[in-house]
């Protein structure tokens, strides 16, 4: 099976996206056989980033169109079986979500998921739902179809992983990393919060550059670590104070103890940083890395097998139904599953998984790539590249 990759090298000047192409097996509601990969985002440059989430478009390059979601596509409940999160509760626990650029309906497009799916109302009226710019006001930016369909991915998935949370959404002026940062150090800044969901990413960088913009303790901060497989270090993945989190293709499977099989997508990032220090909850006998390795866990983010119906934008009036994923679906998984966790978020979260191993489901299987050290891109016992130390078993490991 052919899977997206994009052209890469370490460092942000040199990161260069290719044409996603050639994803296939699943079944279009309107019947096309062969469906293909399309990311929502154009390349990073220097100093910026490209959000990561993946849609699956008809075999003639038409987005996914319906008056329901996709029958493929994986609802709430399925999410919440899969990960054993049926009936966790954040207790009005707030996630926020920063991405680039505005998005006109966004409120709209929310409110027709959580109706459809049967989720209670979450709206601005009601204090579930704010949206506000890199800092904290609200007049928003202008629109960007990509980043507003990665915006439709984030709010929804947490809706579905997580109900009852509150959502802040923190629009950032532009793809830089100075505008981005800004506004996740907004989004500590807001009642509630705790957990910050960044499902964007750059080339390797250090901390020292941009480093201080995710360093928000007692806050869960997490990041996609990319849809292009074994690549290197991705920032703020790779950030020594965030959470990296890799993606999984996710299947049903009656009759087996879980009902869910899990295995590493081809598409998960993985690598080392060759900048950042080695957080001394790994090792370099777990990773292989003598810097910080990623991911630290992962969700689903396989468009064709675990990609989740969203409610979505075409343009900046029309909205229609599709199946998205990436690790920008695996991202806000993440970030819920802490509003769920009943673990102190005191130091730096991205710690807690290593410490709580039991509650994570161990993905054993599938690869993201070839690479010189085996850990680093194939899937296996413990700790791996593409999937971390695995993925939610309930909330107890966060």
């Amino acid at each position: 099976m052919k899977r997206p990759f994009l052209a890469a090298a370490l460092g942000l000047a040199s990161l260069v996206v290719a044409t996603m192409t050639g994803v296939t097996g699943a079944q279009a509601s309107n019947g096309n056989s062969a469906l293909h990969a399309h990311h929502a985002c154009s390349a990073a440059t220097a100093g910026h980033a490209a959000c990561t989430a993946v849609g699956l478009y008809t075999a003639n390059g038409k987005p996914l169109a319906g008056t329901t979601p996709p029958a493929t596509a994986l609802t709430p409940t399925q999410l919440q079986s899969a990960y054993k999160l049926t009936g966790l509760k954040s207790g009005g626990k707030t996630v926020a979500i920063v991405d680039a650029y505005g998005y006109t309906n966004l409120e709209r497009d929310l409110g027709v998921f959580r109706s459809y799916y049967g989720l209670s109302a979450c709206t601005t009226a009601n204090g579930c739902l704010r949206v506000i710019n890199e800092t904290g006001g609200t007049s928003l930016p202008s629109m960007n179809t990509g980043w507003a369909q990665e915006q439709a991915l984030d709010v929804q998935t947490v809706s579905a992983a997580c109900p009852d949370c509150k959502i802040v959404v923190v629009e950032a002026s532009s793809t830089s990393f100075a505008d981005l940062g800004t506004a996740v150090n907004t989004a500590a800044k807001q009642p509630g919060v705790v957990a910050i969901s960044n499902s964007y990413g750059g080339g390797d960088a250090p901390d020292s550059t941009y480093g201080s913009y995710y360093n928000h303790a007692g806050i869960a901060v997490t990041a996609s670590t990319g849809d292009n497989g074994y690549q290197g270090g991705s920032f703020p993945a790779d950030s020594s104070y965030v959470t990296a989190v890799g993606g999984t293709t996710l299947k049903a499977a009656s009759g087996t103890t879980r009902g869910w099989t899990e295995s590493a997508w081809s598409g998960s990032g993985a690598g080392c940083s060759t900048y950042n220090t080695q957080p001394s909850f790994q090792t370099t006998a777990m990773t292989g890395c003598s810097k910080r390795a990623m991911a630290d866990v992962s969700a689903a983010a396989d468009p064709n097998y675990g990609g989740i119906g969203i409610y979505y934008p075409t343009n900046r009036t029309t909205s229609t139904w599709g199946q998205w994923g990436g690790t920008s679906e695996a991202s806000p998984i993440i970030a819920s599953v802490y509003a769920l966790g009943t673990n102190s978020l005191s130091g730096y979260p991205n710690a807690l998984p290593y410490a709580h191993t039991g509650s994570l489901f161990d993905v054993t299987s599938g690869n993201d790539g070839t690479c010189p050290t085996t850990v680093w891109c194939t899937s296996g016992t413990g700790w791996d590249g593409p999937t971390g130390l695995g993925t939610p078993n309930g909330a107890g490991a966060f």
